[in-house]
C-alpha cells in the first residue's frame, strides 16, 4: 500500500514519487507515523516526514486511516492510492 503523486523535492519535479508509510505508533486516540519519500516502489526512500492524526477504533485498520489523512492534506491533494 502507497500512494503516489508528482512533488517537487529540493527544487526538482519527481514525477509519481512513491509515498510510503513506515515506522507506525498508536495509541487509543492517536496514530503518530513517517511518511517515507520515494522516486519509484524499487528506490531507496530520499525523505522522510512525520505525522500524526487522530485515530478512530471503529474505522479502517491504522494504516489505511494514516494514508487518508496524508492524502486530506493540502500539499497532497490528488495523490492517488498504489
Amino acid at each position: 500500500m502507497a500512494i503516489s503523486k508528482t512533488i517537487t523535492f529540493k527544487g526538482c519535479a519527481i514525477a509519481a514519487a512513491y509515498l510510503r508509510v513506515w515506522s507506525v505508533n498508536v495509541s487509543k486516540d492517536s496514530i503518530s507515523f513517517g511518511l517515507g519519500i520515494h522516486a519509484s516502489p524499487d528506490d531507496e526512500m530520499i525523505d522522510s516526514t512525520s505525522y500524526s492524526c487522530g485515530y478512530d477504533l471503529d474505522g479502517d485498520n491504522p494504516i489505511k486511516q494514516a494514508y487518508q489523512h496524508v492524502k486530506d492534506l493540502p500539499e497532497f491533494s490528488g495523490a492517488i492510492d498504489v
